[in-house]
């Protein structure tokens, strides 16, 4: 987390949190949701605008963080803003490297593999020191060399377990759509 973000923690302990303002969709993609898109539907059915700036997606991405529930939310200065997931807290995005397979969240922290499952759709997912996430769509192609060079510790392509995505929270403790406590 930024220092800035947690002097401003420091400065103003007391702002109330927010829900519902970002997204992260099945591509690692961020979205804002103002009160118009909210109104028009839930994540990701109306998603909302794609946030494209770069200097806003790195404050984002290093102040990506979980509390001890499992929502998944940006530390914004004092404000934590919750995020609403598609399908995990993380997009993996995969690169031959020289020494293997890389393997980083679509926030760019670097990841080891433990473990690789599909769901009942067919999309691909690894379980790694950071969590549990989704392979990128444009990256499948190269996990499925990795998982048949048995690059990671994880089974074969042709044996993978196949869970079913509506466990995935439960499964792996996060929270697609934090709520506000009373």
């Amino acid at each position: 987390m930024d220092d800035i973000v947690k002097a401003a923690m420091l400065k103003w302990p007391q702002v109330p949190n927010c829900y519902h303002w970002l997204a992260l969709d099945a591509r690692g993609q961020w979205f804002m949701r103002d009160d118009r898109v909210q109104a028009a539907g839930p994540f990701p059915r109306v998603k909302g605008s794609r946030i494209d700036h770069t200097k806003l997606l790195d404050f984002i991405n290093r102040n990506y963080a979980c509390d001890a529930a499992g929502a998944w939310y940006f530390q914004n200065g004092p404000q934590r803003v919750y995020v609403d997931l598609e399908v995990t807290p993380f997009v993996w995005r995969i690169a031959m490297a020289d020494r293997g397979w890389a393997v980083t969240t679509h926030t760019g922290a670097a990841a080891q593999v433990t473990d690789a499952f599909v769901d009942e759709n067919g999309r691909l997912f690894l379980s790694t020191d950071l969590g549990v996430g989704l392979v990128h769509s444009l990256d499948s192609g190269l996990a499925v060399q990795a998982l048949e060079s048995r690059a990671w510790p994880a089974p074969g392509i042709e044996q993978l377990p196949t869970v079913r995505a509506a466990e995935l929270p439960q499964r792996f403790g996060f929270v697609l759509s934090p709520q506000p406590t009373a």
